[in-house]
């Protein structure tokens, strides 16, 4: 995972993501964790959910989050990454984090969530960024805790039975709250 060279930042763009982008930051999602297509990364949640991570209304609802915003990193006009950031209060939100699944594993998450802190940092002055991560997913937590997150233990229950986060595979799952200090 985080043995393939390192991404050069100067490859990459930066810019806020609007209502134009909302099919292609779908299809990003989508194609990062669920289905056979995110199986070439190592973010896929495809045998621990099916269906659909998310869909053109919950993007739209990111977007329109007055205090938010989604980042998206570029590469030669095109989206390759993408995370939602979210203003609350003394501490920022950090979701929706995807890379294409053919690009994981090469730096470019690194890049990706240090230009995250740094914008929740320099933005909006914030103390600590915060995360929710499914709990069963280990290989992903051990990935943060690198970055410098820590599991706090505070876990919220999946939404089982509302299909907008998508068909659970097991019974066992919750969110977990990550958090760094900035």
């Amino acid at each position: 995972m985080d043995s393939a060279p390192a991404t050069a930042p100067a490859e990459l763009t930066f810019r806020d993501g609007t209502g134009d982008d909302v099919q292609a930051l779908v299809r990003l999602v989508e194609s990062a964790y669920r289905g056979d297509a995110s199986r070439v990364g190592w973010t896929t949640e495809a045998d621990i959910l099916q269906g659909q991570r998310t869909d053109a209304d919950g993007v739209r609802e990111v977007l329109a989050v007055p205090t938010g915003r989604v980042l998206i990193a570029e590469r030669d006009g095109g989206p390759v990454a993408c995370c939602q950031l979210e203003h609350r209060g003394e501490a920022a939100y950090f979701g929706m984090f995807a890379v294409r699944p053919e690009l994981q594993g090469a730096g470019l998450g690194k890049v990706i969530i240090a230009e995250a802190e740094r914008t929740a940092r320099d933005d909006w002055g914030v103390k600590e960024m915060h995360m929710t991560v499914i709990s069963v997913r280990e290989d992903l937590i051990a990935w943060y805790e690198r970055r410098g997150y820590r599991r706090t233990g505070e876990l919220t229950p999946f939404p089982y039975g509302d299909e907008r986060f998508g068909i659970p595979q097991r019974d066992d799952l919750a969110f977990e709250l990550l958090v760094k200090e900035l």
